[in-house]
């Protein structure tokens, strides 16, 4: 029977991954291995169950059924190991992924009350602000701002994050405080994560809504880079006040144009399609949920 769960955890990974050398890395195999024991599998099902090319590996039809099943029968596992043990004694590893600034000042700073609470369990963090494929890279959890474009994987809101605007003094002393939104039109604006070719951003003030189209010569692809542009007097940037309120409180950065609101940002908790969270996965969105709330 070992060897029959082993047969799945590395079928599930090469198929999720596309790729034996990954899946052989996590689950600490040689690749040699894990072609065998998928030979080995195909082979006492009678059926081709992933399709090897020199570039990737793909699931067959009658893979992708099986691949479903395969999921299904280790989290029953996993569920049933977790039950017998208590919500309080989960170990092995809960992989998270989360964006650089929200991840580094408002998630990783709770994780040691979550981790005191659950000595046996090992995290594995990805802080990046690309998006990731979830499925792809054995991600367990993702923590991501803003809209979810992927309505076939599950999700849990844990938080609305009001946005508003932040400059550098050096940059204002320079060219002036804006008054309303329509004087955005003549600064640089800084474009991070989220807002590649979005131009026009909208405000709204006592119910009335108004746009303006914006313009600048910085694009950063992560929340640091922003924050280094508008910390170095580069521009006017989005941010948060969870993410800038260090900067807004020393006078490093200044809040601007207080009277007016930018549109919120949701936070969610986003998990692989075809997974059943797990029970890691919903003690670790539990405790997200009640710490942002």
């Amino acid at each position: 029977m070992s060897d029959r769960l082993q047969e799945l955890a590395v079928f599930v990974r090469a198929a999720e991954s596309g790729s034996f050398s990954k899946a052989a890395r996590e689950l600490g195999l040689s690749q040699p291995s894990v072609s065998r024991i998928i030979g080995e599998l195909e082979a006492r099902l009678g059926i081709k169950l992933l399709l090897r090319t020199t570039r990737r590996i793909t699931v067959t039809d009658a893979g992708a059924l099986f691949l479903t099943r395969a999921r299904e029968v280790l989290a029953d596992i996993e569920d049933a190991e977790d039950a017998a043990r208590g919500v309080d004694s989960l170990r092995g590893t809960l992989r998270v992924t989360m964006p650089i600034m929200y991840g580094a000042r408002n998630i990783i700073p709770r994780l040691p009350r979550f981790l005191a609470t659950h000595p046996l369990l090992r995290v594995e963090l990805s802080v990046v602000d690309e998006r990731q494929d979830l499925v792809a890279e054995g991600t367990d959890v993702a923590i991501r701002l803003g809209p979810l474009n992927d309505s076939s994987f599950g999700a849990r809101k844990l938080a609305t994050l009001p946005r508003l605007l932040v400059a550098a003094p050096s940059y204002l002393a320079t060219r002036g405080m804006p008054k309303t939104p329509a004087d955005l039109a003549s600064h640089d604006c800084i474009f991070g994560p989220g807002l590649f070719g979005r131009n026009t951003w909208s405000f709204s003030r006592n119910g009335a809504e108004t746009s303006v189209d914006v313009r600048g010569r910085i694009c950063a692809d992560s929340g640091p880079g922003v924050f280094a542009c508008v910390l170095a007097g580069l521009g006017i940037a989005v941010t948060s006040p969870i993410m800038a309120g260090p900067e807004i409180k020393t006078g490093a950065l200044l809040p601007l144009l207080k009277s007016y609101k930018l549109s919120p940002v949701d936070v969610h908790a986003v998990f692989p399609g075809g997974r059943r969270p797990s029970t890691k996965v919903r003690a670790l969105v539990d405790f997200l949920a009640e710490e942002l709330r």
